[in-house]
């Protein structure tokens, strides 16, 4: 077995960016959190990082072992794949709670994913899907 160590001064610490997102899951343990306001989060500490969020990238654009590997993905699993491309999913009481939502976007990262092109069609996508439901005549999307 081999050991793997990485200097944690190196890593971008993920939890620096997510405060907020930590203390929503917090307080969702003790009362009622609206989804939305989780998601809006997760979404801004994305965007913090990267400049990109899990909608700006179609599941369609990563490979069918892509999906195998974040479906068989484990807290001790994905903080190694973390850190070996330089982010670190733990914060001051473990691991965050989004970590495989991070992972997802560490890999879309690693694969060049993260692009202005994808963006454009994934959203796209996603307006093309609202508006194909009926009753419904726009959508508007806040950038």
């Amino acid at each position: 077995m081999s050991n793997i160590a990485f200097d944690p001064l190196a890593l971008t610490r993920i939890a620096d960016f997510a405060r907020t997102l930590s203390r929503l899951h917090k307080a969702a343990r003790r009362r009622v959190v609206d989804d939305d306001q989780i998601d809006r989060e997760f979404n801004a500490v994305c965007m913090s990082i990267w400049g990109y969020t899990i909608d700006d990238i179609s599941d369609d654009l990563f490979s069918a072992t892509d999906h195998t590997f974040l479906d068989g993905l484990d807290e001790a699993r994905a903080r190694i794949f973390a850190a070996e491309a330089g982010y670190d999913l733990a914060d001051d009481e473990g691991m965050l709670t989004d970590w495989w939502g991070f992972c997802w976007m560490i890999l879309a990262e690693k694969r060049g994913l993260l692009t202005d092109e994808n963006r454009t069609a994934a959203r796209t996508a996603i307006e093309e899907k609202y508006l194909a439901v009926p009753n419904v005549i726009g959508v508007i999307v806040g950038r």
